[in-house]
């Protein structure tokens, strides 16, 4: 059995009218189940929890639980702008079995170290599952601290963090974590880093990335895991060549990939702006392209 354990941040796929389209989700899912995807976030930055509607926030985290219960651990974001509308979105959740709870620092106004303290806390006691802090410093524009997070692991529900800052900061933190012996769980967010990083002995790691490429994703852990490096690091720079190619594309080529890969939907709110058919073909023409829709056996 594989020590390393991959999230997948998944995308939320829409209906014309945004609101969810759940044979979409079905086939999202089922694609990251088909690839031996241990765990799964729902509602991230990937799943743009912020910019849905809430009754299609509502019905993504209905469907998802009641898809992926008993076939991946299950986490659920739930950050927004201030206390009162993250309680909300927690008190909502509260009515399901899930594994956690993922909250982003407050966006659009900043707050001090000592009123994020408060704030996770507070939010901490209602929540029914164990809450994850989820530092996200390139969106929020707020860093949580090191010895914010150390204060905040006192509280008992308060399980650990998903950490999507430099991998430096993160290795240190994990490394405070093991000295100062506290039970708390560090999740890491760096894609491209995934053959080094299992390799290393670091388990659980949680990216959107997984979601575009399960396939690559589980074949770098794989490949690792038995020594295979040369064949684990082919999968590595497919990995990071696919973000570089979002880059260039735009963010609406994730809906075209995963509409190529069965998986109907539309992955991104307006205003996005769709890719015009002739950006669609030369996308779909692009050898990484070409070589992502093509499966990947990924079971040993």
């Amino acid at each position: 059995m594989s020590q390393a354990r991959l999230i997948s941040a998944i995308g939320t796929p829409l209906t014309e009218d945004e609101c969810l389209h759940v044979e979409g989700l079905k086939a999202h899912l089922e694609d990251q189940f088909q690839h031996e995807i241990e765990g799964l976030l729902v509602a991230g930055s990937m799943g743009q929890m912020q910019v849905l509607n809430d009754q299609t926030y509502r019905d993504l985290i209905r469907e998802s639980v009641e898809l992926a219960t008993g076939k991946a651990e299950i986490l659920v974001g739930a950050g927004d702008t201030a206390y009162t509308r993250t309680r909300q979105r927690i008190e909502y959740i509260n009515q399901f079995q899930v594994d956690g709870v993922a909250v982003l620092a407050p966006f659009m106004w900043k707050f001090g170290q000592s009123e994020l303290i408060d704030y996770y806390r507070a939010l901490a006691d209602v929540a029914r599952a164990p809450l994850y802090l989820y530092d996200l410093p390139q969106v929020t524009g707020t860093k949580l601290e090191w010895e914010t997070m150390f204060e905040l692991a006192r509280h008992p529900n308060i399980a650990g963090a998903k950490c999507s800052d430099k991998f430096d900061w993160t290795r240190q933190l994990i490394e405070q974590v093991d000295e100062r012996n506290l039970n708390f769980r560090v999740i890491m967010a760096q894609p491209h880093l995934l053959d080094i990083l299992v390799h290393f002995g670091f388990r659980d790691h949680l990216d959107g990335m997984w979601a575009w490429a399960p396939h690559w994703s589980k074949a770098i852990v794989m490949h690792t895991e038995a020594g295979e490096h040369g064949q684990a690091l082919a999968y590595q720079r497919d990995l990071s060549a696919l973000q570089r190619l979002l880059i260039q594309y735009g963010t609406d080529c994730f809906t075209v990939l995963m509409n190529e890969r069965g998986i109907p939907g539309e992955f991104g709110a307006r205003p996005r702006a769709k890719m015009t058919e002739q950006q669609r073909q030369q996308l779909l023409n692009e050898p990484l392209a070409n070589r992502l829709l093509q499966p990947v056996v990924t079971s040993q």
